[in-house]
């Protein structure tokens, strides 16, 4: 049950029509990695869109709707559980579990047990492969 269907189709169209945005001149030359940096020079063709085929700049146009933002795509929120009280404040209808990394393999299975229980749904409900050794 996501949160907000619509506001997520709304978000997936519009990252699928947002531009890659790459730092300038990256495809130039190797040792420049292909994330972005805005560029600040004076005579920058990139900074002043000069040209075609110049990638575009990060504006704020591009954002996705307020509601959808920090959303998982399944719809539900994303919330960090170290704990069986973290489950408490939480509302299954809305919220997802991820399971800190620091959690031990029993903590794991008594947080996946109550959780379970309570319908929540985990986004990283594998149980490590290390509980199997003997």
């Amino acid at each position: 049950m996501p949160i907000n269907k619509e506001k997520l189709e709304v978000r997936q169209k519009i990252v699928e029509g947002r531009p890659a945005f790459r730092r300038g001149e990256s495809w130039r030359y190797k040792r420049l990695e292909t994330s972005w940096r805005k560029p600040k020079g004076i005579d920058n063709h990139q900074r002043k869109q000069k040209g075609r085929g110049r990638p575009g700049l990060v504006k704020v146009g591009y954002g996705a709707p307020k509601e959808s933002r920090g959303l998982h795509p399944s719809g539900f929120t994303d919330n960090l559980v170290f704990n069986i009280a973290d489950l408490e404040n939480l509302n299954p209808k809305t919220d997802g579990l991820r399971i800190g990394h620091g959690v031990g393999t029993k903590k794991r299975k008594e947080i996946m047990v109550k959780a379970l229980e309570k319908k929540f749904k985990v986004f990283n409900a594998r149980v490590s492969a290390g509980a199997n050794k003997s």
